[in-house]
């Protein structure tokens, strides 16, 4: 039997360069979070008053957000794309809301290293798209919680739409519940609806690195 050629659908020197093989996607410079949570929201034809009123926040919060004056927190990240309508993804990176032609004769799509960019949002938690391509009804990504940060308040929970799947790859992650506190460490893995009020954050001494997977209704 012949062996199949190597499947290379995006190379490395494209994945460095910006340029790639017809068919393949590119790295692109990655937008603030505030300036593409304006693109959402503007696409959508949505005001930023309007969207300020669904969050209980006020417009000028908003503004800030969007000119990068400020960092949102994961939790008020999550709560303005359940209000645009739109992925969790759709943040991180301009190319999640555009369908992704597989690459290859055997229809799969290929992201390279290097090719996602990251977010960083309040507290320093940062956040990286794993999906290469498009995904509906699934956000799966990767985030980093730096020792001392939080997803919301200092005590407050939070809840959001979905269904979601945890694993800690390293260090330690603390997730508080109403009538309980659990401590996932590197290996652990942890799954709930979103509904119910929770809080992640890291009392550890070293990053805390974790992959999500929330599966939309």
């Amino acid at each position: 039997m012949t062996q199949p050629p190597l499947a290379d659908a995006v190379d490395h020197d494209a994945a460095t360069t910006g340029s790639s093989p017809a068919g393949t996607t590119t790295t692109e410079p990655s937008a603030s979070v505030g300036a593409r949570v304006r693109d959402l929201r503007q696409a959508r034809g949505i005001s930023a008053r309007a969207l300020a009123k669904s969050l209980g926040i006020s417009p000028s919060a908003v503004s800030q957000i969007e000119r990068g004056v400020m960092q949102p927190s994961v939790s008020r990240l999550i709560a303005i794309t359940d209000a645009l309508g739109v992925p969790l993804v759709a943040a991180f990176d301009p190319a999640s809301d555009r369908p992704v032609e597989p690459a290859g004769p055997s229809g799969f799509t290929l992201q390279r290293a290097g090719q996602s960019p990251d977010i960083v949002l309040d507290s320093g938690v940062s956040f990286r798209r794993l999906t290469p391509g498009s995904s509906p009804g699934v956000d799966y990504f990767e985030s980093i919680y730096p020792p001392g940060a939080s997803a919301h308040g200092a005590d407050g929970l939070f809840h959001h739409e979905g269904y979601e799947v945890g694993t800690v790859v390293a260090g330690e992650l603390t997730i508080d519940f109403e009538a309980e506190r659990v401590i996932l460490r590197a290996g652990d893995a942890i799954s709930y609806p979103c509904s119910v009020p929770h809080r992640l954050h890291n009392t550890g001494t070293a990053d805390a690195v974790a992959h999500w997977l929330i599966v939309h209704a």
